[in-house]
């Protein structure tokens, strides 16, 4: 090993290298936090951890709520329904996670999830270490209720909806498309925000701070206010929250963004398509889409995600199989596949069928997706064989 002397003594070029570079990087990352644009504020980490039935810490606003045998009947029924999906589903996913998700690029990229409504859990346990994730879904991104708010509501009748909530995620491991329209559109909650601040305390994250932003014109993060009125129909306004990991300290982000995916809808949302085609070399997830990649008119989202995924974790409700082309793409399939659960019977996938039939699927230790127990679960796991050059994450406005 080469080796000069200063100030008396002999120092490894190869050490001094390391300590420089690990400068670099400690510099880099705290410059990373200093140009965050999300003001820091406990606020929605206190409201997040009251939803979830957790105690609040010290000072929090929602302690008021905390010794009544509403709140208290509220904690117990939600430990209950965490740990009965803790011996199921998130056992099962975290095991899944280590044993086949553990490595590059799957590790360390962007989360794009679209169609995925506030389903922050499968997320979050299949893709711990995503600096950011990017999820989109048809319901608005909706607004934080204040204590003050709260106490003027019926707690029991509003607690008991938040539980029901959770109850098909924790239960059946996706939350259903109907009753989202039912609860998250004001009948509930006024959108997603709620039910995301719910899994971030539940799955041990701490939330930072918030802010309720939008994209502009060019398909730049921009702040917007509370009761912004979108002047076309694609108001594309989303949530931005920050928060740090319990595990390891490691703070991430999450947009939810309110976007139609539909080709009508989609191609003249000029803001988000150009926001969408910076995520290169992310990682995909699909899970529960009701089908809605096998349609015509769901080809544009579906296009994006092949040009600029590095990877695609699914089950079969997402891309067809047969746009995995061999030359492209290096699958894996995980559990069993037959045909789709229920209404969805008839977009069976005769290939896909014959993949599983010809060479199998590795073991499944854990039930997921539609027909939950009634039907063996698939999930199918698809790397470029050339990955993208560069990752990519969305753009704020300066």
């Amino acid at each position: 090993m080469y080796r000069f002397n200063r100030i008396g003594g002999s120092v490894s070029i190869f050490r001094l290298a390391c300590f420089r570079l690990a400068c670099f990087f400690a510099m880099l990352s705290a410059g990373v936090a200093q140009q965050s644009n999300v003001p820091r504020s406990r606020e929605a980490n206190d409201a997040g951890r009251f939803f979830a039935g957790l105690p609040g810490e010290s000072g929090s606003s929602f302690a008021r709520f905390e010794d009544g045998v509403i709140w208290k009947d509220h904690r117990r029924r939600l430990d209950a329904a965490w740990t009965k999906a803790e011996t199921g589903l998130i056992s099962g996913l975290r095991d899944f996670q280590k044993q086949e998700l553990g490595g590059g690029p799957l590790a360390n990229s962007t989360l794009f999830y679209p169609f995925g409504g506030p389903d922050f859990l499968t997320a979050t346990l299949c893709f711990p270490r995503s600096p950011m994730y990017v999820i989109v879904g048809l319901e608005p991104a909706g607004t934080l209720p204040s204590a003050e708010q709260l106490a003027k509501k019926d707690m029991s009748r509003y607690l008991g909806g938040l539980r029901e909530t959770m109850a098909s995620e924790l239960g059946r491991s996706f939350f259903i498309t109907r009753e989202m329209d039912h609860q998250f559109r004001g009948q509930v909650t006024d959108g997603l925000l709620v039910p995301i601040l719910h899994l971030l305390a539940r799955t041990q994250h701490t939330v930072l701070g918030f802010r309720y932003v939008r994209l502009d014109d060019d398909g730049r993060v921009i702040a917007r206010e509370a009761d912004y009125k979108a002047p076309t129909t694609f108001g594309n306004k989303s949530v931005e929250i920050e928060f740090r990991s319990n595990a390891d300290q490691a703070v991430q982000k999450l947009y939810y963004f309110s976007v139609n995916l539909s080709d009508e809808r989609l191609r003249e949302n000029k803001p988000f398509l150009a926001s969408a085609a910076r995520l290169k070399g992310t990682t995909t997830l699909l899970k529960a889409t009701s089908y809605m990649i096998h349609r015509k008119d769901f080809s544009v989202i579906r296009e994006l995600m092949l040009t600029n995924s590095a990877a695609i974790l699914q089950d079969d409700s997402g891309i067809p199989f047969h746009w995995f082309e061999p030359a492209l793409w290096k699958v894996s399939l995980y559990g069993d596949y037959d045909h789709p659960y229920g209404s969805f019977r008839w977009l069976v996938q005769a290939d896909l069928r014959k993949a599983y039939q010809t060479s199998g699927g590795k073991p499944l230790g854990f039930r997921i997706g539609y027909g939950f127990g009634r039907i063996p679960s698939n999930l199918l796991l698809a790397k470029r064989i050339q990955v993208a050059a560069s990752v990519t994450r969305p753009v704020a406005a300066p």
